[in-house]
């Protein structure tokens, strides 16, 4: 062996063995952070506006969703926006306007177009005008809208896909869009829903991932669905939870549908959703390695109360002018003064008594002129023996003045119509109780009546045609009392027939097989429009309660200093409203530390936090 070949191998050995000195990380790619944005249930509300209390919103609408969209793009070009659904219904906008001329521009789609939006999937408020309405305005999209269970008779997709996949910077995002498959509950008589199949989510799901394979870096699910059942609780069919543990390739799951802020985790995969009418957005970092293996995925829900409303998006052209038409949709002509010329209608006063207890709604805790109104219209309209109602917002009200198209709409938000079937004594307080299980129970030193987060008070139903007591100091299931029709106890056997709106005909009283009669008769018009047309024939309204109702089995010690003493610090912003679990006098001390300890630092508190 020469010496020089000597040399050169040992040069050679030398560097190899440098090279294996060297951290293999050195040779592989850098780390790639991609940022996924989802957004749901923003109900119309581009503008950032509240059309009923004709204000601008001081924290959500999807004006404000893409100042912080800019934002975050401003700060990684590799941002990915994707939505679970229910946008195109929601505000006066676009349930008396948009939604009734299908054929024209849609102010929401306009918006999601110009905000770049990669992905929808479909949500059940889409079906409310129809399959034909729906296609119509979704069509417009520049985006794929989603449907993986959402199928023709032939098994094609009614919204023309299943499943996409987005690649940005060499990431690819695969996105599932599955809806709740419970639409025919709430729509079943709607155009085309009948010849339309909803599969389970799961089984769409594993379908899409099949066919998905090895293309993509990332799959996100986005289910306009909760994470836990809403009706299929044994087979999960609508159930987001039942999505990742039958899919464990799944990534990330958004849920949507049940406006409320979601940051868990099922197993190891990541959950989000939020807040309906954009007050909330999820934001999913997303890292991954050099070979495109996910590293690490950090969620997080932002709140929209620190953004400003996008100029941009209220300058779209359809944003801007569909705006000014609702605005003078609402009011009508307008005096000088900027009041209505020709009302709907006139009141003498309020229709809502003042919250004793600030953000803890009167409305639900005693009988009240606005829902008689509303119960009376419907028993008018319907010929109905009894009627059931919810005030589907804790502040609806009619003020003392003029009413207008807005006032309408806030104290009956849903384009509803009216359904009777007949019922028997027992079925309507079998129906009676589901209702009454929104309270929570009362106990001994509790100075307030407080509502059970499981029921939300859009669940809650008030009775006219009935007189009743609701006795909190019982378990749900067994606190309605004292029934009475006609003067008369409400026998079990006795036929009556009832009248409620369509969505909680099919998703309360078929869906918990609360009754088992069919409806006979719905209305051709909607329950809001049989207001306006009420109004129309009785222009000046006085406030009328009847009282039919009570809750009893409660001592709220009324004359208990201590009580108004606590209520005084909620009401001055010292402590939470306790609207999910009631303040007790065995706890006075423990609440007047609170209290003082937040106004020594400052603080208020949201009248609507819970406890």
């Amino acid at each position: 062996m020469s010496v020089t070949y000597q040399k050169s191998l040992c040069l050679l050995l030398a560097v190899l063995f440098a090279i294996a000195l060297i951290p293999s990380a050195a040779f592989a790619e850098e780390d790639t952070h991609v940022v996924i944005l989802a957004t749901s249930d923003m109900h119309g509300n581009v503008w950032s506006y509240s059309y009923e209390d004709g204000t601008e919103s001081s924290n959500n609408g999807m004006a404000r969703l893409y100042t912080y969209i800019q934002k975050v793009r401003e700060e990684n070009p590799l941002v990915f926006l994707v939505d679970a659904g229910d946008d195109i219904q929601g505000t006066i906008m676009t349930d008396d306007l948009a939604n009734k001329a299908p054929e024209n521009e849609h102010p929401v789609i306009a918006a999601m177009n110009y905000m770049g939006y990669d992905a929808m999937t479909v949500g059940n408020h889409e079906f409310n005008w129809g399959i034909d309405s729906m296609l119509k305005i979704l069509g417009q999209a520049s985006f794929p809208v989603l449907g993986m269970n959402v199928l023709n008779q032939d098994g094609s997709y009614v919204t023309g896909k299943g499943w996409t996949i987005i690649e940005r910077g060499g990431v690819k995002l695969a996105v599932i869009g599955v809806c709740t498959p419970d639409i025919p509950i709430w729509d079943g008589n709607k155009q085309g829903i009948d010849s339309t199949v909803f599969e389970a989510g799961t089984v769409a799901v594993k379908k899409a991932m099949e066919e998905i394979g090895d293309q993509a870096d990332i799959i996100l699910v986005s289910a306009h669905m909760g994470q836990y059942a809403e009706f299929d609780e044994a087979g999960g069919s609508d159930s987001g939870q039942k999505i990742v543990e039958d899919n464990p390739g799944v990534d990330i799951l958004q849920v949507a549908h049940m406006h409320i802020t979601v940051n868990d985790k099922i197993g190891e995969t990541p959950v989000v959703g939020v807040r309906s009418s954009g007050r909330e957005i999820a934001r999913i970092d997303v890292t991954l390695d050099g070979d495109r293996n996910i590293r690490d995925i950090a969620t997080e829900i932002v709140d929209m109360a620190d953004y400003e409303p996008s100029q941009e998006i209220r300058d779209i052209p359809v944003v801007k002018d569909l705006h000014e038409q609702t605005t003078t949709f609402i009011k009508g002509e307008v005096d000088e003064h900027g009041q209505p010329v020709n009302p709907l209608g006139t009141t003498s006063a309020k229709f809502q008594p003042e919250d004793e207890i600030k953000g803890l709604p009167e409305g639900k805790l005693q009988d009240t002129a606005v829902m008689d109104l509303i119960l009376n219209i419907q028993l008018l309209n319907s010929g109905a023996d009894v009627t059931a109602c919810a005030l589907f917002k804790d502040t609806s009200d009619l003020p003392a003045g003029a009413i207008t198209y807005g006032n309408v709409f806030d104290i009956y938000k849903f384009d509803n119509t009216l359904y009777t079937v007949d019922v028997t004594g027992k079925e309507l307080k079998d129906y009676m109780e589901w209702s009454a299980a929104c309270y929570n129970q009362w106990k001994p030193g509790d100075i307030n009546i407080s509502f059970d987060s499981d029921h939300p008070g859009y669940l809650y139903d008030m009775f006219a045609g009935v007189v009743y007591e609701i006795d909190l100091s019982q378990p749900a299931g067994q606190r309605i009392r004292n029934v009475k029709f006609h003067g008369e106890p409400l026998r079990d056997d006795q036929i009556l027939k009832l009248a409620v709106n369509n969505y909680r005909y099919s998703s309360a009283l078929k869906a918990q097989d609360l009754i088992g009669g069919v409806r006979d008769w719905e209305s051709s018009n909607s329950i809001r429009d049989m207001i306006v047309q009420y109004l129309a024939e009785n222009p000046m309204l006085e406030p009328r309660v009847d009282n039919n109702w009570c809750i009893t089995g409660v001592d709220l010690g009324k004359d208990d200093p201590r009580r108004a003493e606590i209520i005084g610090y909620i009401n001055a912003g010292l402590l939470p409203t306790p609207y999910n679990q009631s303040y007790n006098l065995a706890d006075y001390d423990a609440l007047v530390a609170e209290a003082m300890a937040n106004q020594a630092a400052g603080q208020t508190v949201d009248a609507h936090e819970s406890h």
